[in-house]
């Protein structure tokens, strides 16, 4: 009888077959996933970087209540990128946007910083500067004195104009030794503060560029505040300013002594600007012309000041393009520091001067113009003015700007706020009963043209 057929060898070399077709599966699969997950990888890398450094455009008519898919898109970008940066020390990528927006597009151009950039007078200068060729770096900490929805509309327009603001504050001394270390900025522009003569804490300010090397020559925003009860008119840079009449005034005033202190040890090439009353296009809300337009128009009523003897309270109101006008003249005129590396080599250059526009208008006046401008009528509720450290009157005598760089107001009241309702309505979508045709010379936006 015929043994069986012995079937050991066989059902173990399937066993054997069976196993190495698993074990080739298993590792073509992690070759697979591995492949996929690099390729995934690079190609979201790819992505990111290209759209941290491609900003695209923003537009001109920026509306504060309307938010876009594009908006939100890009600030999640912006926080991505902002994250990475702060958690790896500051990341090549943001290197390569601080130069590209600091670095001049004309001949012999400058390299400002401008701090404060996406605030009223910041913003309008950033803009004047890199029309005509300057590079522009800003530097902001966007914070909620006032509605920062208006900040970041600025910085959305300067962005535009490829100026780059960097959000941090003046107090964080490793960015701005950063900053300094990866430009070699020719200009600072100061005008951060805390605005506000009833909002007065001054924050303390940091003057890194006593160390760089080269030092840049500063030109800071005063205030006409620092005048105080000086009573001689018009105010001249040569009057008393020991009489502060608010927190304010005294922070602006221990402004000017700090920067005599720094010039004299360090060789730091300083202007201080008083300005008076500016006003304009996407300007602050704080100020009056502003939030009085803003309640006429919903029908409010304003309080408007009488000083405490019965007289009428006057501002000497200087429109935005003027006070950019003389911002670049200081600019243009400022001779370079003396120092180097945090020690003087001789003396450097040490100026003050007003910026106003030379005709002061009574609150009063400012009401009627725009009662006319915007066609309603005002409930005005007149009333003394308090003890706050306000001033009743001021008046500038800007001939000292205009004998060291040309500086001449152009602009009234009346035109003015011309521009500043038109801009308003606009921005703010009012369907109002505005007078049309007041002002066609800008739509109604900020432009880099300061003429």
């Amino acid at each position: 009888m015929a043994s069986p057929p012995d079937t050991s060898k066989t059902t173990k070399l399937e066993r054997y077959n069976s196993y190495l077709r698993r074990v080739n599966s298993t590792k073509l699969l992690n070759a697979s996933s591995k492949l996929l997950f690099r390729a995934t990888l690079l190609v979201a890398l790819v992505l990111i970087f290209f759209f941290t450094l491609n900003y695209p455009p923003l537009s001109d008519n920026i509306n504060p209540h309307h938010h876009s898919p594009f908006h939100t898109h890009q600030s999640f970008l912006s926080s991505a990128f902002s994250s990475s940066s702060s958690s790896s020390g500051y990341g090549a990528a943001w290197e390569k946007q601080v130069r590209h927006s600091s670095t001049p597009r004309r001949p012999n151009g400058f390299s400002v910083l401008v701090t404060g950039a996406a605030g009223f007078v910041g913003s309008h200068c950033s803009l004047a500067l890199k029309k005509r060729g300057d590079g522009v770096l800003g530097l902001d900490n966007f914070n909620s004195y006032y509605d920062p929805s208006l900040k970041r509309a600025r910085q959305s327009l300067l962005l535009k104009h490829q100026i780059f603001i960097v959000e941090g504050d003046l107090n964080d001394a490793e960015l701005l030794n950063k900053l300094f270390d990866v430009v070699p900025f020719t200009h600072i522009l100061h005008l951060a503060a805390q605005a506000g003569v009833r909002y007065a804490m001054q924050n303390p300010q940091s003057y890194v560029a006593k160390a760089a090397n080269p030092q840049p020559s500063i030109v800071w925003a005063s205030s006409s505040s620092v005048y105080g009860l000086n009573t001689q008119n018009p105010f001249s840079e040569l009057h008393r300013t020991d009489q502060p009449a608010s927190l304010y005034a005294a922070t602006k005033k221990a402004g000017e002594e700090i920067a005599h202190t720094y010039n004299h040890i360090y060789g730091l090439s300083i202007t201080g600007l008083r300005f008076f009353t500016v006003y304009g296009p996407y300007g602050r809300p704080d100020m009056a012309y502003f939030f009085f337009t803003k309640d006429i128009l919903q029908g409010k009523p304003i309080d408007v000041y009488r000083t405490i003897d019965d007289k009428e309270v006057a501002r000497d109101f200087t429109y935005i393009d003027d006070v950019v006008k003389g911002c670049v003249g200081a600019l243009d005129t400022a001779e370079k520091s003396t120092g180097s590396g945090g020690k003087k080599k001789a003396p450097a250059q040490l100026r003050i001067y007003n910026l106003g526009n030379t005709s002061p208008v009574s609150v009063g006046r400012l009401v009627s113009i725009l009662e006319g401008l915007l066609n309603v009528r005002a409930k005005k509720h007149v009333i003394k003015m308090p003890r706050n450290g306000d001033v009743p009157y001021t008046h500038a005598n800007v001939s000292l700007a205009y004998r060291d760089f040309g500086y001449k107001p152009t602009t009234d009241l009346a035109t003015g706020l011309r521009k500043f309702v038109k801009w308003y309505v606009s921005y703010y979508g009012i369907q109002s009963r505005v007078k049309k045709g007041a002002d066609n010379s800008n739509n109604g936006h900020l432009e880099a043209d300061s003429d």
